[in-house]
């Protein structure tokens, strides 16, 4: 593990660099077929990721949002996620990171979302998290009336969920707000949030989070409670709240 931790590093630092240089610059933005936007730093952050693993663990297994499949049958798969959140990269915001993970045999042994622009790195590998070194843990509130409740596009909501029962559940919270993507994730697992929702999430949005709310002490599963890992969605909280949301928003 601590092999691979050390490598996880260097991926986050090497797409680093390519991010920087290219944020609040003028880059043209492409739309992938389903609509979403892709920038050269997208892509470019992938490609030197992707040639780093290639070249220092040749048996293991890619999947990348921008540049798809490596060695599928491999027992290690790197999966990545150059630029999650990549409407607020181009809208020249914060609110975005890499997404790197790596999972044995289908399951995400460690997790890391980094933010190159704040100099912000947070790793996790199911038992701990720390940010920059420092060992990070959500916040335990007692009710809903103490949350912070965060999703990244309200819209999503009503496409792919009940848009009533998740109204039902901002009415409980103290503070609602769209700081999402995987910010949404750094901010319940450094303890600055108590919810996060996603009501439709890929393989490559999802894998790295669970390591990382899982050592920090955080509940992440589906929308309907089952293992994050399988399902297409996310509902991750601070263990005291995880079931009441669970409950509020599927029954």
């Amino acid at each position: 593990m601590k092999e691979f931790k050390e490598f996880a590093k260097i991926l986050a630092d090497a797409s680093g660099v390519i991010i920087k240089n290219y944020f609040r610059t003028k880059v043209n933005i492409d739309a992938k077929s389903d609509n979403s936007p892709v920038t050269i730093a997208d892509k470019k952050a992938e490609e030197i990721m992707r040639e780093l693993i290639m070249k220092t663990f040749p048996d293991h297994g890619i999947i990348g949002e921008e540049f798809g499949m490596h060695n599928s049958e491999a027992e290690y798969q790197w999966i990545l996620d150059p630029i999650d959140g990549t409407k607020s990269f181009i809208s020249g915001a914060v609110t975005f990171g890499t997404l790197i993970a790596l999972t044995k045999n289908g399951q995400p042994i460690i997790g890391v979302i980094n933010q190159p622009i704040l100099n912000e790195y947070l790793i996790g590998d199911n038992k701990s998290s720390f940010i920059n070194g420092i060992t990070t843990q959500v916040r335990n509130v007692n009710s809903l009336s103490e949350a912070t409740l965060l999703t990244t596009d309200h819209l999503n909501i009503a496409m792919y969920q009940d848009r009533e029962k998740f109204n039902a559940l901002l009415r409980r919270v103290k503070l609602y707000r769209n700081w999402g993507d995987c910010y949404g994730y750094y901010l319940l697992a450094t303890g600055f949030a108590d919810i996060m929702i996603d009501p439709i999430m890929n393989v490559w949005d999802t894998m790295a989070l669970i390591p990382i709310i899982n050592g920090a002490g955080g509940i992440i599963t589906d929308y309907n409670g089952n293992a994050a890992e399988t399902g297409d969605s996310v509902i991750a909280a601070s263990p005291t709240l995880h079931a009441a949301i669970i409950e509020m928003l599927n029954n």
